[in-house]
């Protein structure tokens, strides 16, 4: 736990540097923009889609309540296709960027060995969304049970997190072998640290950043694990 504390003080500490700041502030922005859009285009649309999900209420006069959980439903859709998306955009085009930056100033020893490193991180981020979202949508009927929505998507979302970022967050650096044994060895830290950004996630303002301060974290988790390993193994960094 102290080397996911160290990652998560690290994180915050590197996100008061503007240049890291902009790097955590245009994909939420972009996706928000996006999804804000057709959601404002496909509005009824989508309400009359949800209100097939909703179970229907054998009394009269109580229809608003079918209503509006449906529209509960519509949003809960919009705000997780708005979290991949900028996960996705932080993966892809932000995290190669926030890595350079991090390890200049925390790793600058470290070798890059990562291998095939954009086609393996674009493939391992849109798996890992595809899973995602098809289980966002899945899992939206349950969350009309009370407590459901305080788990489930703490739960999911930090799955998302860990699967997405570890590999990553190693791909310049580690090798294949050197993936496979660090994260084999480091499991249980990485789920704790998805529970943890996920968790971040879930606080109103503090979810604009969420994306990249995930991204930060598992940046600094995966490249101090894997100097530890290199150092443990005997080779040079």
């Amino acid at each position: 736990m102290l080397e996911v504390f160290a990652a998560f003080t690290r994180s915050l500490r590197d996100l008061t540097r503007a240049d890291v700041l902009w790097q955590a502030v245009w994909p939420p922005l972009v996706a928000l923009s996006l999804w804000t859009a057709v959601a404002v285009s496909a509005w009824s649309h989508g309400v009359a889609t949800m209100a097939h999900i909703v179970p229907q209420l054998p009394w009269s006069g109580w229809e608003w309540v079918a209503h509006w959980a449906a529209v509960f439903l519509l949003l809960a859709a919009f705000a997780a296709l708005t979290y991949f998306t900028a996960i996705l955009l932080v993966a892809v085009f932000a995290l190669p960027r926030l890595i350079n930056l991090v390890a200049a100033r925390d790793y600058p020893d470290l070798g890059r060995h990562g291998e095939n490193v954009f086609w393996g991180s674009l493939g391992n981020t849109l798996g890992a969304g595809a899973i995602f979202v098809i289980g966002c949508f899945a899992m939206l009927p349950l969350l009309l049970i009370p407590g459901a929505l305080l788990v489930l998507p703490l739960l999911w979302g930090s799955w998302f997190d860990q699967r997405t970022f570890r590999f990553d967050a190693l791909a310049e650096h580690a090798t294949r072998a050197e993936m496979q044994r660090l994260l084999a060895a480091n499991r249980s830290r990485f789920y704790y640290a998805g529970i943890g950004t996920a968790a971040a996630a879930h606080v109103p303002l503090v979810n604009l950043l969420a994306p990249a301060f995930t991204a930060l974290v598992f940046v600094h988790l995966g490249l101090a694990a894997l100097r530890r390993q290199r150092q443990e193994g005997g080779i040079e960094l």
